[in-house]
């Protein structure tokens, strides 16, 4: 069931608007108001899918209205509608967030076809921003410990500006998380964040992954394709394990970071990308530029910005939080009671040498659910965590 509002001050367009839209799916919810300051007042105490609003009415017109209604909820849909065919008003609607206009009387399959369209933006934006919720909610960062307050503060300075920031430490920190909150805290949020995993990808394969390809490049290059920049173009690139990347690769990296341009390869011709990389690495990468592996230009354009992730044996002072989360999430995703620790389970879990860091955590905070007693006890910790 859709929750449409109707905005106008003539009777018989209401009746007719109303008539169409009950025809058409008999399961709307449609309700009136008769000028626009009642529709303003209507507006604010429903949570509506779609409004219709006059331009041309006393006391307030539809003009005032829908930037009225844009500032209490701009997400719902406003179809404007109006006898007067004027074209500059049509277009000042429409700059003020109005999804539509149309001219009375309004074809009937045009108008049916805008609701339609309508209706289907409100679910799509309701299943992004739920999305969103999940997407967050996998890459909370949890704890209060001394380290995750520094990491935090760092994060909030860094994000907003267009600096590149090179992530390290160890395996399984949560080098991935801290890049996510980089990018949501970003000018560049509401573009894309592509990863791109350095050391899961071959490396005859990287620079195709990385810039894209032309057809025929190479043997199953079968049709063009872009790369990661590309894709990335307004948004974010995260090159997760950098210090596993080839020379040759890194070579054209530093010179895409420089010209803010790449080559697909097999192609002649160079596109112009818009991208903030952010890397990451659990390598000493100075080491790596000592010994020949990794080339010092491009370490010194990628870490403009430093963020060192702290381990878990840093920070044994967040397992309680950590492990009531996992707990928690752990539960959810299964479909069972959520299982508490005890006091004892809890110094278990702190004495424990977390060389997995985050990673290991929740696996054994999984285990500990499925075979741990209905409150964890030390015993569960001594006898599963170390399988």
């Amino acid at each position: 069931m859709s929750r449409i509002l109707i905005i106008e001050d003539e009777d018989g367009i209401r009746r007719v608007l109303k008539k169409i839209l009950l025809e058409e799916d008999a399961s709307h919810d449609v309700q009136e108001a008769a000028d626009g300051k009642a529709g303003i007042e209507t507006f604010g105490e429903g949570n509506w899918d779609l409004v219709f609003c006059d331009i041309k009415m006393p006391q307030m017109d539809g003009v005032e209205v829908l930037e009225r209604m844009m500032a209490i909820n701009a997400e719902v849909p406003v179809i404007m509608i109006s006898g007067h065919g004027d074209i500059n008003t049509a277009v000042d609607c429409l700059k003020k967030g109005a999804f539509d206009y149309l001219p009375k009387p309004p074809d009937l399959n045009r108008l049916l076809s805008t609701v339609r369209n309508a209706l289907d933006k409100k679910s799509l934006v309701q299943e992004v921003k739920t999305l969103k919720k999940k997407v967050s909610k996998k890459y909370t960062m949890v704890g209060d410990s001394a380290g995750m307050d520094e990491l935090r503060g760092l994060i909030e300075k860094v994000a907003p500006s267009e600096a590149r920031v090179l992530i390290t430490g160890p395996n399984g920190s949560g080098k991935e998380l801290v890049a996510h909150h980089l990018h949501e805290k970003s000018e560049r949020a509401g573009q894309p964040l592509v990863e791109v995993n350095c050391a899961a990808i071959p490396s005859e394969l990287i620079e195709s992954e990385l810039f894209g390809h032309k057809k025929g490049a190479f043997t199953g290059a079968q049709k063009d394709r872009k790369g990661k920049f590309e894709l990335a173009h307004g948004g974010t690139l995260f090159l997760d394990e950098i210090g596993d990347m080839s020379l040759s690769a890194q070579a054209k990296v530093l010179r895409a970071l420089q010209e803010h341009k790449i080559t697909p390869v097999g192609g002649d011709r160079s596109i112009n990308v818009d991208v903030r990389v952010l890397a990451a690495t659990n390598k000493d990468l100075r080491k790596e530029i000592e010994e020949g592996r990794f080339r010092e230009d491009l370490y010194h354009r990628l870490s403009v910005i430093v963020i060192e992730v702290p381990g878990l044996n840093d920070r044994k002072d967040d397992i309680p939080a950590l492990a009531e989360h996992f707990l928690k999430n752990v539960a959810s995703e299964y479909g069972a009671a959520q299982k508490s620790l005890s006091s004892g389970a809890i110094a278990a879990l702190q004495d424990y040498d977390w060389t997995g860091n985050i990673r290991e955590f929740r696996n054994v905070m999984e285990r500990l659910h499925i075979l741990g007693g209905d409150e964890i006890s030390r015993e569960d910790v001594l006898k599963f965590a170390h399988k």
